[in-house]
């Protein structure tokens, strides 16, 4: 006894009843291997793998003596016997004829080879029978299915269904169509009772053929080998790792059908048999002997008085073939009396006398009934009948569960139950395979869904929901998008995949059509038909047209949404059959009287404020806590660990998995009401699952803190995109019939509460934020269960990276608004508590967001924190500038305070980014905003010197060091967008210095050492700003004030001068400054003449206005510039004059000519009350032209 298995081939299903394991060497076999045999001249390749076998070990057969009666039952007749095993009489082949089930049974131990290696499952007999067909005059009648690639031949006794349809009524449907269709007059025929003496004849002789004593041995009861069958299956099932929630090998034969319909393998061989290019898995009852020339024998018995026709030859050779038996011993008797025996080689066969046949031949219509049957057996699920009535040539296939389909009950068909359970079987087993290709797909999504078709839902629940599970498992939601790329494996068109609908291919004639005549006489009934079966024996007559497996792609969802959908489908399926599957009184769950029923108010601490925000924090963070110690409530009444428990959950998982996925692709289209509502349902599963789930895995964890990390991202984009929100709202209320279902058997287990906190679509901005915040909390908190910040770590920078970003978005609102309050407070009042609260939560903001990015070693991000909180306490500085009368006003302690304290946040920055490799922008941001920092508290102490508390000598000091220092930090010679405002800001500084020192030396008296030094620095910074404003060309105006600046200098030192030459040299450099201001005339008259332009064509004032230029601002220096160029003209003539009447100089002549003449020209100019601003202009660029070569022929020109 023992399961036989070629070398290196896998281990078969649990072993059936009372059978255990032989070893590679206790074969009864020849040959694992098979052997290619050469026939009768014509050459035919057959190789045979014995897969199975309960056969004992072989023993050699009694050569009987002659004249044995055969008649007379020998000692050992029907009775059990050691040497026979518990197979018992089946070995010697007088067991009952196949059931009608039996293909399945070898099916479901050979899950593997279904549907993908093997063409033809079925038992011997079948095969023999179909290749006998050109040769018989007998009827052939077979059930047909198909299973991927693999057909199922089963016998369909007619007599017998019919004889049975008359006390179950299973069959009625076909007994009408047969006789209205077939055969009008039938009637049961009986068996000959010749037929039972050929029998019993039979029998006797292969007892008489086993040598030993025949003593009978005992047998464990059947009660024991049932136990033992089950723990076997038991034990095997749970190594089943797919699908967790469905022990599929145990929980199929719960199906009280199953065992009636004989769905167990029942014979002694099952073989893996190869002939030509057709694989098949068949079933053998062959008694096989030793002890002839070979190592095994097959036994006959025939009677002398009849020669061995081609069907017996056939027959024999065909049995010979399928066992891999070499010789065939052939005992001849009369009346059953034993006269001799013959040995035949089984290559010899086929050339016997009266039975000679071709194996070509046959070959020829094994390949044409195979092409046959596939061509036209299509449908998986579909029960097919191959009919050829007895004495008839004509062979018709129909489509047995279209007719069924045509009556009242679709579920009469006996077969639908098993191929149901088949095609699940099958799929399953490639599911379960690591190694598997995507290019599977498509072949395990039609098994699939053509068992869900032929199920009735209310009858198989379980299969249905772990059909649908596995169906929504084939679309992977965590792959990387790949849908575009023509190389993925879900694109091909391969052969490995096949489609439930096939394409109805036209046949041609040619090649041996399957013609489906539409003539009355014909049955128009039949799928196709072999019109004479002598085509069978055509080569390639029926060659099919067809490929093998039809060549249909997994469908391709070119979209991320579409595939969810699908996935959403089935699991929606899934739901249902579990839902429908635990027995309720009603749908709506009873009221737990621990649990208060929830009353439709809102609470405050239920709306978007942060204060409400923190308590449903704390519970949510309870509730997580919980999970940890495997907390279950169900309020449908599901028991924990139930199959409809375990697909539940899977199902459920799914879903959210399905819905996550949409909200981040609605996430990336920018559609962030339609993206809230999904990551609102994936929330909502998940809280479902919590409420079922009775231990938390780590990974499910990681998948809430990726939906909650999502669910902060959408709520942020809400906040940012406020002026869309009706577009938001409309997109957050819609919801699909399917959302809506599921959502009604997530409610059956739970209230879905949960994360409603964080899922509302508020109106208010900072609720919005709060809420964004509060979801990357509590996705931060998540990983800190279960160890999960180490397993995850790119996650875990994400949703501190998010924390940083969104406190940092915080604190900027806080700051808008503070800055706001500070804008409309008048300019008396004292810092409102408002403004300080509001201070206080931006810093609190921007300090946590820093430790964030700290934390990660986010240098950048850090540094624009620092930055933001620089510009809080610069805000906090201007603040507090308001108090106080604006005449009496003084730069405030706590004014200085809070901007060295925004200088300190800027330095921190800087000390942060450490160098400006490592963030350009960032580095040179965070210079101006210091740059602008030490300006603006420069400046204001230099305009509100607090004098009531400092010498002015320090606070010139103070206010030189923060100007020096803002100069440090702004970057003149750099190219970049910022540069003309760098180039400004120098300039100006370098202005505001040369004033101040300017300033002093008007204003000291004594000291000749620190007047000088005074003097040198008012000179050095007068003319770097000229340089800097030159560069500029926005700035003429500027340019101009600094320049007249530099003349009133001069003016200033002339005065204490007392030499006329010296006088004169003073008077000769600002004369020469005053040409030089030639350059910011000419910009002015630029812009003017622009101004003039547009206005004459007609463009409006605004349009003029926006050129920059204040028309006053100008018309004020015009007006200084003419009298101080009228005033140092006067002076230098007079100069000129008292030196002529000393000395003689021609080139001082020239000079005094030049200024007279200019002088002339621009006391003319000025009398002109109502000339333009124009045409003043136009005057003064020309008298600095004509005055630019006589004062630089004077000498002595200040630079």
């Amino acid at each position: 006894m023992g399961d036989f298995r070629e070398a290196g081939a896998a281990a078969p299903p649990a072993l059936r009843e009372g059978l255990s394991l032989l070893s590679q060497g206790e074969s009864e076999e020849p040959s694992a291997q098979g052997s290619a045999l050469f026939l009768g001249g014509n050459e035919v390749k057959s190789r045979a793998v014995v897969k199975y076998s309960s056969a004992p070990p072989r023993t050699a057969f009694a050569r009987l003596e002659e004249k044995t009666d055969l008649k007379l039952p020998p000692a050992n007749w029907l009775r059990e016997s050691a040497k026979l095993g518990p197979a018992g009489t089946t070995i010697l082949g007088s067991t009952k004829k196949s059931k009608p089930f039996s293909s399945f049974g070898m099916a479901y131990d050979f899950i593997d080879s279904v549907g993908n290696d093997v063409d033809v499952v079925s038992d011997s007999e079948n095969i023999k029978k179909l290749l006998k067909i050109p040769y018989s005059k007998s009827h052939v009648s077979m059930a047909v299915h198909r299973i991927g690639r693999t057909l199922l031949l089963d016998e369909l006794d007619i007599q017998e269904l019919f004889m049975r349809s008359s006390q179950t009524g299973d069959w009625t449907w076909l007994k009408e169509f047969y006789q209205r269709l077939i055969d009008q007059k039938w009637q049961r025929k009986k068996k000959s009772k010749e037929h039972w003496y050929q029998k019993a004849i039979l029998s006797k002789f292969l007892y008489y053929s086993i040598n030993g004593d025949g003593t009978a041995q005992p047998v464990p009861p059947a009660a024991e080998q049932q136990q033992s069958s089950s723990s076997d299956q038991t034990n095997d099932s749970e190594g089943a790792s797919w699908p967790a929630p469905f022990e599929m090998p145990s929980s199929v034969p719960e199906d009280p059908s199953a065992s009636s319909q004989g769905l167990k393998n029942d014979f002694v061989r099952n073989i893996l048999w190869t002939f030509e290019d057709i694989h098949m898995l068949v079933g053998s009852n062959m008694p096989i002997f030793g002890g002839g020339r070979y190592p095994a024998v097959s036994l006959r018995l025939r009677d002398n008085n009849k020669p061995i026709n081609v069907l017996t030859g056939i027959d024999y050779w065909l049995d010979n073939l399928i066992c891999n038996v070499p010789e065939l011993v052939m005992c001849f008797h009369v009346n059953g009396i034993v006269q001799k025996y013959e040995m035949i080689k089984t290559e010899e066969i086929p050339n016997l006398e009266n039975s000679n046949f071709s194996t070509k031949v046959i070959k020829d219509i094994a390949q044409n009934i195979l092409s046959f049957l596939k061509s036209n057996c299509t449908k998986e699920g579909h029960t097919y009948w191959l009919f050829k009535a007895s004495g008839s040539d004509i062979v018709k296939l129909y489509d047995l569960t279209t007719l069924c389909e045509e009556t009242e009950d679709k579920y009469q068909n006996p077969f639908t139950m098993p191929v149901a359970i088949l095609l699940y079987k099958v799929a399953c087993n490639m599911m379960m395979k690591k190694n598997q290709n995507k290019k599977h797909y498509g072949t395990i999504r039609t098994l699939l869904l053509n068992c869900v078709k032929l199920l009735d839902k209310s009858r198989h629940p379980q299969i249905i929901a772990s059909a649908n599970y596995m169906l929504s498992e084939l679309f992977q939601l965590d792959e990387p998008k790949k849908e575009e790329s023509s190389e993925s494996p879900l694109n091909e068109n391969s052969d490995e995949s096949y489609s439930e609908e096939e394409e109805e291919m036209p046949d041609s004639d040619e090649n041996g059509s399957y013609s489906t005549s539409s003539d009355p006489s014909d049955d128009n009934k039949a799928v196709a038909i072999i019109k004479s079966v002598g085509e069978l024996s055509v080569p390639e007559k029926y060659k099919s047209i067809h490929q093998i497996r039809p060549s249909c792609a997994f469908p391709v969802c070119h979209d991320t949404e579409e595939r969810c959908r699908l996935v959403l489908s089935y699991v929606l399926e899934g739901l249902k059959s579990v839902d429908s599957s635990i027995k309720k009184e009603s749908d709506l769950p009873a009221a737990d009287p621990s649990t208060p029923i929830p009353l439709k108010y809102e609470d405050e601490s239920t709306r978007g404020g942060p204060e409400g925000l923190e308590k449903q924090m704390a519970l949510f963070l309870d509730k997580m806590g919980s999970l940890q110690k495997g907390n279950y409530s169900s309020q449908s009444g599901m028991i924990p660990g139930s199959w409809q428990h375990k697909m539940k959950l899977q199902l459920i998982l799914k879903s959210s998995k399905a819905y996550y996925v949409l909200s981040d692709a609605a996430m990336s289209l920018q559609k962030y009401g339609r993206a809230l509502r999904y990551i609102k349902l994936a929330l909502q599963s998940h809280d479902t699952y919590c409420c079922l789930c009775t231990n938390m895995l780590s990974e499910v964890l990681l998948f809430l803190s990726q939906y909650l990390t999502l669910c902060g991202d959408i709520q942020l984009m809400l906040a940012q995109n406020a002026n869309n929100r009706a577009a938001h709202l409309e997109e957050f209320n819609y919801q699909t019939k399917e959302d809506q279902e599921i959502l009604h058997s997530l409610h059956r287990e739970s209230s879905c509460q949960g994360f409603a906190w964080a899922t509302d679509l508020s109106t208010d901005l900072e609720s919005q934020l709060s809420v964004s915040c509060k979801c990357y909390e509590a996705a931060n908190e998540i990983l800190q269960f279960s160890d999960l910040k180490s397993q995850n770590p790119e996650h875990y920078i994400q949703v501190l990276k998010r924390m940083g970003n969104i406190r940092n978005e915080i604190g900027v609102f806080y700051m808008n608004q503070a800055a706001a309050l500070q804008s409309e407070r008048t300019v008396s009042k004292s810092v409102s508590a408002a403004e300080q609260q509001l201070w206080k939560k931006s810093f609190s903001c921007f300090e946590k967001g820093i430790h964030n990015f700290e934390s990660i070693d986010d240098a950048t991000n850090a540094a624009l924190l620092l930055c933001n909180t620089g510009r809080l306490m610069r805000i906090c500085a201007q603040a507090h500038c308001g108090a106080g009368d604006e005449f009496k006003r003084e730069f405030s302690p706590e004014e200085g305070l809070y901007y060295n304290k925004a200088v300190d946040y800027y330095l921190k920055a800087l000390r942060s980014l450490g160098t400006r490799d490592i963030h350009p922008a960032v580095w040179d941001s965070v210079n101006w905003e210091l740059s602008t920092t030490y300006f603006t508290m420069a400046t204001l102490q230099q305009d509100y010197a607090p004098l009531s508390r400092k010498a002015q000598e320090q606070i010139e000091k103070e206010v030189s060091e923060a100007m020096m220092k803002s100069l440090k930090y702004c970057d003149v010679d750099s190219v970049s967008v910022r540069q003309p405002l760098c180039q400004y800001r120098a300039a100006t500084i370098h202005h505001r210095l040369a004033s101040m020192y300017h300033s002093c030396l008007r204003n000291q008296v004594g000291d000749e050492h620190l007047r000088k030094q005074h003097r040198m620095l008012a000179d050095l910074h007068y003319s770097k700003a000229v340089k800097l404003f030159q560069l500029l060309k926005d700035a003429p105006c500027e340019l101009l004030r600094v320049q007249l600046e530099r003349v009133a200098f001069a003016e200033f030192q002339m005065t204490s001068q007392n030499s006329n030459v010296g006088k004169l040299k003073t008077l000769s450099g600002a004369l020469d400054i005053m040409t030089r201001t030639e350059h910011a005339f000419q910009l002015i008259r630029k812009e003017l003449v622009e101004e003039f332009d547009q206005h004459k064509t007609g463009e409006t004032a605004a349009a003029a206005d926006s050129s920059g230029l204040n028309r006053e601002e100008v018309i004020k220096l015009l007006s200084i510039f003419e009298s101080r160029l009228s005033f140092l003209l006067l002076q230098s003539i007079k100069l000129l004059s008292s030196t002529k009447k000393k000395t003689s100089n021609i080139e001082e002549d020239v000079v005094l000519k030049t200024n007279k003449q200019i002088y002339s020209q621009l006391l003319r100019a000025t009398a002109n009350k109502s000339a333009a601003l124009l045409e003043r202009v136009d005057v003064i660029i020309r008298l600095l032209d004509q005055l630019a070569p006589g004062s630089r022929a004077s000498g002595g020109a200040v630079q």
